[in-house]
């Protein structure tokens, strides 16, 4: 008998973080309420019950002593990834953790994410064997955010499975008078079968990621579904130190 198909996958948070970058360089050491970015990504991490284990990826020694020095996990990835995703799939890896076992990268820049979203985004792979990946989105609810390239706009089937994501407005309105439909962003948490994640970063760039600059258009473009759960909760995302100061004040106005 095969014991390792009778033991259940478990879920492994893994929390990319570099410290060179163009618009906030040294971002995850970057200090929030007197605690490094990092940190407060970690903790939340760690809080959520579901998960068996939270690592930090990085490639640089002073994240990884930061790290060490609140108690944290860290294994030390190549320097030469051109995206998170890489790093993400180098660290699991490296990490003795199955093929079956479910993967959650969270990003290291949102250090308000809802516990909840960790589980609303692993959870449909821990319910279906075959499903190789799952990512979350989030109903608009501020107008400026449909047209806004920045924010990844989705449509999907009546399975939940993603049909495409883009930049641009999707679905588009040929007839205004019929009223708007509802637009959906893409929020960039995502859960693979660490078996697929290996082999989605050994798969050509496709062409669709390459215009869209999307990764997960890769896995569409290659046949994978990619199911899609929506999510009441929103994220605030660290882009620049200015970000910083909303993310303190939301703290003091009470942010769980």
């Amino acid at each position: 008998m095969d014991l390792a198909h009778k033991t259940p996958p478990q879920v492994v948070a893994i929390i990319p973080a570099r410290y060179h970058s163009s618009r906030f360089e040294g971002k995850p050491l970057a200090p929030i309420m007197g605690r490094p970015m990092i940190e407060h990504v970690y903790s939340r991490a760690a809080k959520v019950p579901l998960v068996a284990r939270v690592v930090v990826a990085t490639d640089d020694e002073r994240i990884a002593r930061c790290v060490r020095a609140f108690g944290g996990e860290v294994v030390m990835t190549r320097p030469d990834h051109l995206s998170g995703t890489d790093r993400l799939a180098e660290a699991a890896s490296l990490l003795d953790i199955a093929e079956q076992d479910v993967v959650v990268n969270i990003q290291g820049d949102q250090p308000l994410f809802d516990a909840a979203v960790v589980a609303q985004v692993a959870t449909p792979l821990l319910e279906d064997p075959g499903l190789p990946m799952a990512t979350l989105i989030y109903k608009i609810v501020r107008p400026g955010e449909i047209a806004d390239p920045n924010h990844v706009k989705t449509v999907f089937d009546r399975h939940g499975n993603a049909l495409y994501f883009s930049r641009s407005t999707i679905p588009f309105l040929r007839n205004p008078e019929e009223g708007m439909p509802a637009y959906y962003k893409h929020l960039g948490f995502y859960a693979y079968r660490k078996g697929f994640l290996l082999t989605f970063v050994g798969l050509p760039e496709g062409e669709w990621e390459r215009c869209e600059k999307l990764e997960q258009l890769r896995a569409l473009e290659y046949g994978y579904t990619i199911r899609v759960v929506l999510t009441e909760h929103d994220s605030v995302e660290v882009d620049t130190p200015k970000d910083l100061e909303r993310v303190e004040e939301l703290i003091r106005a009470g942010a769980k």
